[in-house]
């Protein structure tokens, strides 16, 4: 016997298929949006794991920038305190500059020169006296610059001829100078000596002395 449906099998394949488009989809929509949850709350997790890393490193950096603001203060601490030892260790040898200053002046003045007056500012002295002639002058200047182990580059600011009345009838010519020169502190005096002694030995061939001998010259 020959069956036939009448019934409208073409409209129910079709609701089949969009129902099962729909069940898709809402399945599709579904899965899509627990892997966006999943990956939500997944970054959220590394956010807040990386907030609370910074937050970790902010108190590291603050407790760090309080500890380099101590060493920078204990750092300008200690270079005051190196700049006072300095300062009292060079008062505590200045104190024989003025006795290396005389006895430098009474060795290396020449005869027929006389120094009237002496002043010194920090390290360098000023020189005013009178010579016999320019000659003396130049003689001075050498002896300055070249046999005393205390003093160092003399510097000649002025020189003028004048008159001296030996008697009413016996007038002299002579030469009116002011020179500087640098007065040389214990410590830069025994530098110099030893590179001094250093050049010479070095010249010589022989072994240059130690610093206790080659600053021994100094202490005269």
């Amino acid at each position: 016997m020959i069956l036939i449906n009448l019934l409208p099998h073409r409209e129910a394949a079709r609701k089949r298929k969009r129902e099962a488009f729909y069940a898709t989809l809402g399945i599709s929509a579904l899965a899509g949006g627990v892997i966006a949850g999943g990956i939500f709350l997944w970054y959220a997790a590394q956010i807040s794991s990386q907030q609370d890393k910074n937050t970790v490193l902010q108190t590291e950096i603050t407790r760090l920038e309080g500890q380099i603001k101590d060493i920078a203060t204990l750092q300008a601490e200690i270079a005051a305190l190196r700049a006072r030892q300095q300062a009292v260790e060079d008062l505590q040898a200045d104190r024989n500059m003025p006795v290396h200053l005389l006895n430098e002046l009474v060795k290396q003045l020449p005869d027929g020169v006389y120094v009237s007056s002496l002043r010194q500012d920090n390290q360098v002295v000023s020189i005013t006296g009178t010579a016999q002639s320019n000659e003396r002058v130049s003689e001075l200047l050498r002896n300055l610059g070249n046999n005393s182990p205390w003093l160092t580059r003399p510097e000649l600011v002025e020189i003028t001829s004048g008159n001296v009345a030996l008697t009413p009838r016996d007038q002299r010519r002579v030469a009116n100078f002011t020179m500087r020169v640098r007065l040389l502190r214990a410590s830069e005096a025994q530098k110099a000596a030893s590179a001094a002694s250093g050049a010479s030995g070095a010249a010589s061939g022989t072994p240059a002395p130690t610093a206790a001998s080659a600053s021994a010259p100094a202490k005269t």
